[in-house]
C-alpha cells in the first residue's frame, strides 16, 4: 500500500468542486506559479507522510454533510505527481461511496496520470495561460502537460470546471476571455467556467520562505472588472 505526502486538510470547503467538500492539499508542485498562494506546498519532501486509512477516516467524518454533490478534493501542490497514491485513494474512496475530485495546475502529466483522471469524479483545471509563452512565464513549465490533462479528460469524458486566474496585466482584457473561450471548446465536457481575481495576500509567505515574489508590484485584481469579465465567459 502506497502512502502520500500531504500538506493540510480542510474541513467543510465550499470552492474546491461543488458541494461541501474535505480537502486534502498534498505536498510537492514542479511549477512556481507567479501567483501561488501556497509557495509553502513546493517541496516534495516537506509536509508529512500519510497513510490511505488517515485519508479514509477523515474522508467519512464529512459524508453526512457532503449531499448529492458533495465528497473529497485533491488539491496541492500538484496531486498528480502523486499519481499511484492517488489511484489507491480514489479506489477506496469510492468503495465507501465518497466522489473525489483532482484540482490540477495542468503542469505535471506522467505515466499514472491518465489513471487517475480516468478514475476521478471530476476534474478542476487551472488553465494558468492560454499563450505558451505567457503560461511558461507564470509557472516556469511547458504547456504540454495541460494539454495532455485535456486530452485524456476528453478521452474518459470527466466532467470538468475551469479556473483562471485573472492577473492585472496578463490576462485582464475581453479580448483575453474571448480567446479562453475558444481554448476551452476543445474541451467537451466542461460544466463551469471560474475566473478568479489575483491577490497578493500571500506575499508574507515568500518573505518567511526566503523566496522572491515576481508581482509585488501588481495590484489585487478589482472585483468590478472581475464581474464584468466573469460574464463574457462561456460554455460551448
Amino acid at each position: 500500500m502506497k502512502t502520500g505526502r500531504l500538506h493540510s486538510i480542510e474541513t467543510f470547503g465550499a470552492v474546491d468542486g461543488p458541494g461541501i467538500r474535505t480537502v486534502f492539499f498534498l505536498q510537492g508542485c514542479p511549477a512556481r506559479c507567479a501567483y501561488c498562494h501556497n509557495p509553502d506546498t513546493w517541496n516534495p519532501s516537506a509536509g508529512r507522510e500519510v497513510e490511505l486509512e488517515e485519508i479514509i477516516y477523515r474522508a467519512k467524518r464529512g459524508v453526512p454533510y457532503y449531499g448529492e454533490e458533495g465528497g473529497v478534493t485533491f488539491s496541492g501542490g500538484e496531486p498528480l505527481l502523486q499519481g499511484e497514491f492517488l489511484l489507491e485513494a480514489i479506489d477506496a474512496l469510492h468503495k465507501e461511496g465518497i466522489g473525489v475530485a483532482i484540482d490540477t495546475s495542468g503542469t505535471y502529466f506522467d505515466e499514472f496520470s491518465d489513471a487517475v483522471i480516468a478514475a476521478c469524479d471530476m476534474v478542476l483545471l487551472d488553465v494558468k495561460h492560454i499563450d505558451e509563452q505567457m503560461f511558461t512565464e507564470l509557472t516556469g513549465r511547458g504547456q504540454g502537460p495541460l494539454f495532455d490533462v485535456i486530452d485524456s479528460i476528453n478521452k474518459h469524458d470527466i466532467p470538468i470546471w475551469i479556473r483562471q486566474v485573472i492577473v492585472p496585466g496578463f490576462n485582464d482584457t475581453p479580448e483575453y476571455i474571448e480567446a479562453l473561450n475558444k481554448f476551452i471548446a476543445r474541451i467537451d465536457t466542461v460544466k463551469k467556467v471560474e475566473l478568479m481575481g489575483y491577490h497578493n495576500l500571500a506575499e508574507s509567505k515568500y518573505e518567511k520562505l526566503g523566496i522572491n515574489y515576481k508581482l509585488k508590484d501588481v495590484k489585487p485584481m478589482d472585483r468590478e472588472r472581475l464581474g464584468k469579465l466573469s460574464s463574457l465567459t462561456r460554455i460551448a
